[in-house]
């Protein structure tokens, strides 16, 4: 018998982490809904690129536990669970070859470059594919509210040097 409501995702939309995976990459995300979510990379193979308005799969798997699916326009497959109560994640990330081959093709604003992600995407190469597969450590939680743009609105490398110890 299930103790939550696997429906609500109440506990996740609106939240905004900051998370650091055991390799030493540092990621962010926003959860603006239950479709949607912005996130902004600060280190690791793609680190200053950023996205807002991403759809995802979003669902509640635990009662402080959740699963964040998408398909990026590079081709970059991403499952991330995302475990509240622990302050954990455990994200895996598929690359597709031309993106390992060539990662700063991918460095910049996201959706100002949708085109030019779709053309590297259909020239590729695809295969083989790259599996990063790697926990990660929530460093800092706040909500935001739903639907807010002023969360992730800039690269990383345009942030205070106290981020995000300045959001406190």
């Amino acid at each position: 018998m299930m103790k939550f409501d696997k429906n609500d995702l109440n506990g996740l939309v609106g939240k905004h982490l900051v998370y650091t995976y055991d390799n030493g990459w540092n990621y962010e995300i926003y959860v603006k809904n239950e479709r949607t979510l912005d996130y902004r990379i600060h280190s690791g193979l793609v680190g200053n690129r950023w996205v807002k308005d991403q759809q995802a799969y979003i669902v509640r798997v635990g009662s402080d536990i959740y699963k964040i699916s998408w398909t990026e326009p590079t081709g970059t497959d991403v499952s991330l669970t995302v475990n509240l109560g622990d302050s954990l994640f455990h994200g895996t990330i598929f690359f597709p070859r031309w993106v390992m081959d060539n990662p700063q093709k991918t460095v910049c604003f996201q959706n100002d470059h949708l085109a030019e992600m779709a053309r590297y995407r259909e020239a590729g190469p695809a295969y083989p594919t790259e599996v990063i597969d790697e926990f990660a450590t929530i460093t800092f939680i706040r909500d935001c509210g739903r639907d807010n743009d002023s969360v992730i609105a800039c690269a990383a490398s345009e942030l205070p040097a106290n981020f995000p110890d300045n959001l406190r």
